[in-house]
């Protein structure tokens, strides 16, 4: 099976030149799959880094690395001496804002300047009337009070919000296509490049606090289920792909395009683009000797 390309090679022209003197850049969900674009963004720009993680690192140039939990606080108030910008990556499908308001009060009281949260395309238009519509697109609320949390933190902030990573749509279509049938929902996506949210970051974190800034989109508005079709394709996959309606009133509103932002079509990278990547990618491990061919049935 092939993998995503989580990593991005160094950029070779920073977005602005961060002085010497310059605090460090404390950077939450680092090691995730945004984070690992907007790290070596920040150190091309001069940054010094600093990265929050549950768990132990290896010292790596240019970054340090510190333990510490958003959920409990535990490691907060050290993470954060010193720092100068937070740039806040580091969410979850639910609870989200009870990692900000730890972050923010640990935050506040260093004296950071500078709050950066990177939030979700449609997080104030998806309703969650329902047990359902909280049990299938609770990220979208949890982002929302995330928001709500920063902006009222007290602390100088800017919000960016995204439509889904082609990364993170490419990991579910990989799952997905283990399964002999795929039921997919009746969804439109406008998947943008993790790398290109990651520029538009680093950008806004070399910046001055903007509250909410414009919302960026990927170049396209997908059909989820062409999306899951795209990838057999390109992995010479044959799956039944069977599309349907989720119920709730939530799924409506994605269904409706609450998710989509049509005027904010900034990104360049296609999914076209990351799909020959793969198929590229298929024709190579089909070739390399003891490589067993592709399952093509189902």
């Amino acid at each position: 099976m092939t993998s995503p390309i989580l990593t991005a090679p160094t950029p070779t022209v920073p977005v602005a030149t961060v002085p010497t003197s310059s605090p460090p850049i404390l950077l939450t969900g680092g090691t995730g799959t945004l984070g690992r674009f907007v790290e070596p963004r920040l150190r091309h720009a001069g940054a010094r880094v600093r990265v929050l993680s549950r768990h132990a690192h290896d010292a790596q140039e240019g970054v340090e690395f510190v333990t510490g939990d958003l959920v409990t606080g535990v490691g907060l108030e050290a993470a954060v001496a010193g720092i100068g910008t937070v740039v806040h990556l580091g969410g979850s499908v639910k609870g989200d804002e009870v990692r900000t308001q730890n972050l923010v009060h640990a935050a506040a009281r260093a004296g950071v300047r500078h709050l950066v949260y990177i939030s979700v395309v449609g997080a104030d238009r998806v309703p969650m009337a329902s047990a359902i519509d909280r049990m299938m697109f609770g990220y979208f609320a949890s982002k929302l009070a995330a928001e709500r949390v920063v902006a009222g933190s007290g602390l100088p902030w800017t919000t960016l919000r995204a439509t889904q990573f082609q990364e993170s749509l490419l990991k579910l279509a990989q799952a997905m296509a283990r399964l002999p049938v795929i039921p997919v929902p009746a969804f439109q996506y406008q998947p943008i490049a993790a790398d290109e949210v990651a520029a538009r970051l680093v950008e806004l974190a070399l910046g001055q606090p903007a509250g909410r800034v414009a919302d960026i989109a990927g170049p396209r508005v997908h059909d989820f289920a062409d999306l899951i079709r795209d990838y057999l394709r390109a992995t010479s996959r044959r799956r039944l792909v069977v599309r349907f309606s989720p119920p709730g009133k939530a799924a409506a509103a994605v269904r409706s395009g609450a998710a989509l932002a049509p005027d904010r079509s900034v990104g360049v990278r296609t999914w076209d683009a990351l799909m020959a990547e793969q198929a590229a990618d298929a024709r190579g491990s089909l070739r390399r000797p003891g490589v067993a061919h592709r399952d093509r049935g189902g």
